[in-house]
């Protein structure tokens, strides 16, 4: 477990292998991890530490550009569960995840792959 959620819940340290699964499923259709390549939705590479809104070029929703929030752990648990009660007005339409070993899980595979140099 890693550090504690709000409520006091603690974010489950998260299994690279099945994050990558569920990022497969659930998210490549509209974003990417490992390039700076923009989709539907904006690159995830180096999201870690990033202010929401802030890839250069990509058309965020002023919701998203407002919100002025840091991608870390606990911000992207929080987000994953309900993006469109995190940030309301946002573009992106992913439903979330409500699970939130499926939210750690994805977290660390967007950690581990976000950190390595772009391929693009």
């Amino acid at each position: 477990m890693s550090k504690s959620a709000k409520g006091g819940a603690e974010i489950p340290e998260g299994d690279y292998e099945k994050g990558k699964k569920i990022f497969k499923q659930r998210c490549s259709q509209c974003h990417v991890v490992d390039s700076l390549a923009t989709k539907t939705g904006p690159s995830l590479n180096g999201i870690i530490g990033r202010k929401s809104g802030a890839i250069e070029g990509f058309a965020y929703s002023a919701a998203n550009k407002n919100k002025g929030v840091i991608w870390e752990r606990q911000t992207l648990f929080d987000y994953l569960r309900d993006p469109k009660k995190y940030i309301p007005g946002t573009k992106m339409v992913f439903a979330g995840l409500k699970k939130s070993d499926e939210r750690a899980d994805l977290i660390k595979y967007i950690e581990v792959e976000s950190v390595k140099p772009p391929s693009a």
